[in-house]
Formats: C-alpha cells, structure tokens, sequence
C-alpha cells in the first residue's frame, strides 16, 4: 500500500510540472483517505471520481451529483482543483479551450489503479455471481417480451449482413471441414494440458455434426476405443461452472469454465468464425475478431469531429439470447445445428443448476464471434427504424467508416444514436451511460481515449509492486509499468520505478525485444560484452523462465495432437512431457542479448 501511495505522489508531482498546479494537498488528501478508507479508495472511489470527470466532460459541465463524497469549493471538488480549474470554470462549466494535459493528468491520476488483478471481497463476489442470474432472469423476461416483427427484423437485416459468411460455414460444416482443437485454458471436467487428448466423456449432441470416431480418434481404424467413451444423453450433460475471475476490486469477472468436449468443438467453429470474418467482402468492413485499431482510429474521428458515438454495454454477452442466434441462423441448418449442439444448455452456479437462455457467457470459445455479430446487427436495426425503411444491401456502403463493433465496443454515427441505443434496448441489451459518449469531444474506444483529437489514454497498474526477487508476477508486470510511464512521457515517474526495480534486480537499458528485464531507453541499448558466436551485445542481466507443468502424453494422445496441429513446423521440444499454462515463474541470471 506504501509503495502505491509514493508511485501516486511521484505521478501527481510530474503531472502538476506539466500544467504548472500543486499537488501537495491533493497528495496529503489521498494519504489521509487511503489511511482510513484503504486501498478501495485508490481501486474504487477514483476511478468514480474519474468516470463522473469524463461524463462532465461529454455533458459539457459538471453535474450537481457528481464526485459524492469529495468537498467541494464552489462548482468544483477541492481534490484535484488544481487540474479540474484548466478544464473546468469555479461554476463548473467546460471551458472553451480546455487543458487537454490537465485532463489527461486527471485520468492518469485517477485510474492508474482501477484494474489490479487482484481478487474482490467473497461479498463482492457473491453479489456479482447473484447479478448473473438477474441477468439470466432479464434474459428470459426478453425473450418472452419480443414481439414477431422484432424478430422478423433482427433476423432480416442480419442475413442481409451475414448471408455470405453463414452460406460458406453452413458448406463447410455440411463437409465435415471443420477441425477442432483445445482451448489453453480450465475445464469443467478438470483436464489440462495434454490430458484433454484422453477424453471420456462426449455429449451425444455433437454426434451428428461432431462424431467421436471422427473426432477424438487419430483414425476410424481405433474405433475400439470408443469403449471408454462415455456418451453423455442430454439430462446427463456436464453443466459449465460459473465463477468469478479477477477483474477490478469493485466487481470480478463472470466467466463459464465449459466442459472439454464443449470447447473442443467450439474451438473449431471459432476458427472458421476467424477466418471467414475477416475475408468477408461486407462484415470485414464493420467487425474484426483480432484488430482494435480501426475502433481506435474511428473514436479519434469521433473526438475529433464529434461525429460518431462511441457506445459501451453491461454484462454484454450474459444477455445475447439464444432465442436471437436461432433467429440469426434460422435458414442455414448446418451452421444453426452446429451452434446449438456446440452451446452447454446448464450452468452451476452457487451450487444450483440452472438451464441458460442465454447463447453463452464468456469462456466458451464462439461467444465473442456471435456477441459482435449480434451487436452489429442490432445495430443496423436501429439504423432501419431511424431511416424508416427497409435496409438494403447497397445501404450498407453508407456506414463503411461510420459503425464499427468490437465485442460490445460499438461506434455509431451521432445521428442515429438514439435509434441504436433503443434497437439494443428493446433486444434486452443495456447501454452502459457512463462508458458512453457522443454529446461532447471525449470518446473511448477498445482501450483507448482521446478528447478534442488528441490522445488522453493513461497507464495502468496491473499487479502491486514487488518487494522481493520472489515476487516474479510482479516483477514482470513493473518493468513493463516503468517501461509504459517512459513512452508516455512521465520520465520522473519512471526513474522512481528505476530506483525501485535496482533494488532487487540488475536493470540495464536494453531494446523491447530483448528477453532480458530491462528498461527501455532513446539512448539505445547497454553493452558489456559481446557474444563470441553470434556477435550480439550482451548485458548481465534477468530473464524470466516460466516452469511448465508436467503433463506426459503417448499412445493414441499423441498422435491425435500431432494430426490436430496447425503448421507444418514441428511442436516445440518435449511438448509430450510438459504442457499447460505456466503457473510457476522464476528469474535467471546471465549474460543476456540486449536486442
């Protein structure tokens, strides 16, 4: 807490030389909360404080609710005046020419600590598991409330955006091309690594679309085999296990850990989703499964010009219902049966199972695929109504530029805003108002924020500062902390973080693609020696080596993995022995490129 306390200070002191303001009361006020409040006043009460910031700023003034629990003089909190009077007047007003560097300054020192990966109170976690069956709830409440012409239209303006892309999936899962795979991550049935290439369970479902002789068999000649396999009848199916993940310390992450079968087969149709996506004529124009940027650059625009809306939803993909994916697919029978058998019907939560009307929550592998396709076509439902007439096809190179939609980051142009949040509405999506904005010059998009054109993206902390060599997470995650406060500019900031990183490892200046823990410089690279056989600069210096988990894989496992790889290249070495995520990190030392 100490050492988060002093970074915030040492923040506060550069950013007040940048717009010329004090920041010893400011600092002195965040010593005095921090003391009684802990450290939810830096992971909670600040980034409140900067989310009624940026909604004064789209509104153009400052409201009379906003920034609770902060003093305030006049119009404007006490906290932080010094910056909010270079962008604000003393009755609260957006000034003509705002101090573009006081509000990033007002950003950076607010949020630099909102998104620790670190776990919430099991209160906060309870309440966020009791908000995902709400939600379910809500879901359900939808579906019921949706009238023939709201389906009828969602589904006509989305074959009209997705014919194309479902035509050639529908052929290609028609002719058993699709190839599945595993996911990197947990499952339900408690296989990792190489033990998900020994599966014995398969739900009958995917039978049709999915055999198991075809599917968990390196070849039909070992059907034997399948006399292990247990053939899972619908009511006998293993229901995905709800939990919740690290996100921020106000509110955790929900995430569905699926079964191996499941994600087995959903890997595969990810990959076609992919693929096909991007080589679309008319989705890859408006959607992306891999590229933030063309998001990026549209909220520049937006900021700029003030003519696209960037908009943000809660909870987005626990409300895609199932009900508006059958309607989206209903004339591609393939594709449609794929995603049905492909999608875990139960979920257990808080020891309770529970049958999903939603399509998927996030941990199965086709959620963010179906939630983007969704999203967009929700979108353009709200462009028809607000043109009142039927979409056409050569409408659609109206929006080139104009709609964009990344998960449930969506850009809209400002004038359809208002049909396009009341599209969502009415398909039980719920417009997050405080991430949304199109009335003033700050816009926020896949990460990055910009006002007025220019860029007022912050650095983030992600873990807490190390206080030994042990700490090797940590460790990781503060020289990349220093190494993004030096490219933003906040040159004192990173020499702190220097002078705390000496302490427990050597830290020479070294290039971004160097595998040693150094600090990036515009001076160049450090050198010692050089090495003898290849003739690069080397440095004394730490690397990190990740311990792989021992996960031994042979007989028909391994040649399974082997026929499901991808590339012509080899699998890395001992990749039968050792497999998985890495949970154990540690640091070496030696002499290490510097480039």
């Amino acid at each position: 807490m100490k050492s988060l306390l002093m970074l915030w200070e040492k923040a506060a002191q550069e950013l007040g030389g940048w717009c010329q303001v004090s920041t010893v009361r400011d600092a002195q006020t965040l010593r005095e909360r921090s003391g009684h409040e802990g450290q939810s006043f830096l992971t909670i009460t600040l980034p409140q404080f900067c989310s009624d910031f940026e909604k004064s700023l789209d509104q153009g003034s400052v409201a009379s609710n906003s920034f609770a629990g902060f003093r305030r003089r006049k119009g404007l909190p006490v906290f932080l005046q010094g910056f909010l009077s270079r962008v604000f007047s003393s009755d609260g007003c957006l000034l003509q020419k705002p101090d573009v560097d006081a509000i990033q300054s007002v950003r950076q020192l607010t949020l630099m600590f909102g998104k620790i990966l670190a776990r919430c109170t099991p209160k906060r976690e309870h309440a966020a598991l009791l908000r995902f069956l709400e939600c379910e709830q809500d879901v359900i409440r939808t579906d019921q409330g949706l009238t023939q012409s709201d389906l009828s239209a969602f589904g006509r303006v989305g074959r009209l955006l997705c014919n194309d892309l479902f035509t050639l999936m529908d052929c290609r899962i028609y002719e058993g091309r699709v190839v599945p795979r595993h996911g990197p991550g947990v499952t339900a049935d408690g296989l990792v690594a190489n033990g998900k290439y020994r599966q014995v369970e398969w739900p009958q479902r995917l039978e049709k679309l999915f055999p198991a002789l075809d599917f968990i068999l390196p070849s039909p000649r070992y059907w034997t085999e399948l006399d292990r396999v247990d053939f899972l009848e619908p009511g006998r199916e293993r229901p995905v296990r709800v939990v919740p993940v690290p996100k921020t310390l106000k509110t955790p992450r929900i995430i569905a850990i699926e079964p191996t079968a499941m994600q087995y087969a959903q890997q595969g149709l990810l990959e076609m989703f992919r693929v096909g996506m991007d080589g679309d004529f008319v989705l890859s124009k408006f959607v992306s499964l891999g590229d933030q940027t063309p998001n990026q650059r549209m909220a520049l625009s937006g900021s700029l010009f003030g003519d696209l809306a960037t908009l943000d939803l809660s909870e987005a993909s626990d409300r895609v219902s199932n009900q508006l994916v059958r309607e989206l697919t209903r004339y591609h029978p393939w594709l449609s049966q794929a995603m049905d058998c492909t999608r875990s019907r139960k979920a257990d939560v808080l020891g309770k199972t529970l049958r999903l009307a939603k399509y998927a929550s996030m941990g199965s592998a086709t959620c963010f695929p179906v939630e983007t396709l969704v999203f967009l076509t929700c979108v353009f439902v709200g462009i028809e109504r607000w043109l009142k007439r039927p979409l056409r096809r050569r409408d659609l190179n109206d929006y080139v530029g104009s709609v964009r939609v990344y998960g449930d980051d969506i850009i809209v142009p400002i004038t359809t805003t208002s049909s396009v949040i009341s599209s969502l509405e009415t398909y039980g999506f719920v417009v997050n108002s405080r991430k949304s904005f199109w009335t003033g010059r700050f816009r926020e998009s896949c990460g990055k924020e910009y006002y007025d054109g220019q860029d007022v993206s912050i650095v983030r902390v992600r873990n807490f500062l190390p206080s030994s060599r042990k700490h090797v997470r940590e460790l990781v995650s503060t020289v990349a902390l220093r190494n993004n406060f030096f490219l933003a500019g906040m040159w004192n900031t990173a020499k702190h973080l220097d002078e705390c990183l000496w302490k427990l490892i050597r830290f020479p200046a070294v290039l971004a693609t160097s595998p040693c823990l150094g600090r990036l410089s515009f001076l160049g690279y450090d050198s010692e020696r050089e090495c003898p056989r290849l003739h690069r600069p080397l440095v004394r210096g730490v690397r990190v080596v990740p311990r792989l988990p021992k996960s031994k894989l042979d007989g028909l496992g391994a040649l399974q993995k082997f026929f499901l790889k991808r590339s012509d290249l080899p699998l890395e070495e001992g990749h039968l022995e050792h497999a998985g995520r890495p949970r154990i990190f540690d640091i070496k030392s030696g002499w290490i490129s510097s480039t």
